[in-house]
């Protein structure tokens, strides 16, 4: 009540000022037709609708008024329309959406029903509208996050197929990918994912070429990002695209966000993804207590609680790198370290070695430390 007192008084002032300006109005003698009209260069005040019949300064916001005969035309304002579904990735839809929206560019949410969405980690999103009511968006968004039901919904794929026909560009942030792969509109073109869904898409989806070494595919009608954040780079370059470079830039200091266009940073080809695919829950509970390398090595070391001896722990270790990462022992466990090696989904040749030892003065607290390299 106390903001809309406030916008009502703001408005008031407003149009008083403007009235001491001197604003035509349609009431004016038609000898004033032809006069010169000045205005307040737009800035989303209510002044933005006035017109002044000599030069000054807005009484509003304080520019400085213009001649309107110089004010080009607004271009039309593009329009987003984000697919919304139960389970789908905050950051997947709210990122692009934080930089559309400070493109200028209307965004809405759609989803197949006009009920609430719960998203991932529990956002309650109403839609803006239905499949069948939906306008026609310049730019369609696919997000991602849990995608299952979204991608084996049949009105889901078909309005996605009707919508990406008439829409400039189509754009899928993280296994969103999925979704849209599942519509068709990736079959005989390179995509990519979350880092983690890489392999699972290329099982799933045999005609889309899934890569892992970029962060953002331009296929020129449909984009791909990859995971979580880096819907914010695909967003940005979609406005590259529409608006230019320039645009784009801009848009990315305003959100204070660091945009490099080909950023070396592909999480995709982080070497942690070469950590061996093994369960070990059952052996106690742990704790992540470094975490660090790049595209070549990475080094990692949990802390677990448990109820086996740390020669124990490493025996189950070695069992499970066996018998479920498929990883082949070059050296004999020895002085709590055992030796590994393997090969990555491309074929090539990697090194691992696991260590676990005791922490000292903390019963049942053991320190298990993973490095993978790859091969010379």
């Amino acid at each position: 009540m106390k903001a809309l007192l406030l916008s009502t008084i703001t408005i008031i002032l407003a149009l008083a000022a403007v009235a001491l300006l001197g604003a035509t109005t349609t009431s004016f003698p038609a000898a004033h037709a032809s006069a010169t009209r000045y205005v307040c260069p737009p800035c989303g005040s209510p002044c933005d609708t006035a017109s002044f019949d000599k030069p000054g300064t807005c009484p509003v916001c304080g520019m400085a008024l213009v001649d309107a005969s110089t004010i080009a035309p607004a271009p039309p304002t593009k329009k987003v329309a984000i697919l919304v579904f139960n389970g789908v990735e905050i950051i997947d839809y709210t990122g692009p959406w934080e930089v559309f929206g400070a493109a200028g560019y209307q965004v809405y949410t759609v989803a197949e029903e006009k009920e609430p969405v719960t998203t991932a980690m529990g956002m309650t999103v109403v839609p803006s509208y239905t499949f069948a009511d939906a306008p026609q968006p310049d730019i369609l968004l696919v997000p991602g996050g849990g995608v299952r039901r979204a991608q084996d919904s049949q009105p889901t794929l078909d309005w996605i197929r009707k919508t990406n026909a008439k829409t400039q560009l189509t754009m899928s942030v993280c296994n969103g990918a999925f979704i849209i792969a599942s519509a068709g509109l990736l079959d005989g073109l390179s995509a990519t994912t979350t880092a983690h869904n890489i392999e699972p898409m290329k099982a799933a989806f045999p005609k889309v070429h899934v890569v892992n070494d970029q962060r953002v595919v331009d296929n020129g009608h449909v984009i791909t990002a990859g995971g979580l954040s880096a819907g914010i780079d695909g967003a940005l370059h979609v406005v590259s695209r529409t608006d230019g470079e320039g645009a784009a830039q801009q848009v990315a200091l305003g959100l204070e966000y660091d945009w490099h266009p080909k950023s070396p940073y592909l999480r995709a080809e982080l070497a942690d993804l070469r950590f061996p695919d093994i369960d070990l829950r059952p052996l106690g509970h742990w704790q992540v207590v470094s975490t660090q390398g790049d595209k070549d090595h990475w080094e990692a070391e949990w802390r677990a609680s448990t109820k086996l001896s740390a020669d124990e722990l490493l025996g189950k270790v070695d069992e499970a790198l066996v018998t479920q990462a498929k990883w082949k022992n070059t050296a004999p466990a020895s002085g709590g370290t055992s030796k590994w090696s393997f090969t990555d989904p491309e074929g090539k040749p990697w090194t691992g070695v696991i260590s676990v030892k005791s922490v000292p003065g903390a019963t049942g607290q053991i320190t298990t430390r993973v490095q993978v390299a790859r091969a010379s």
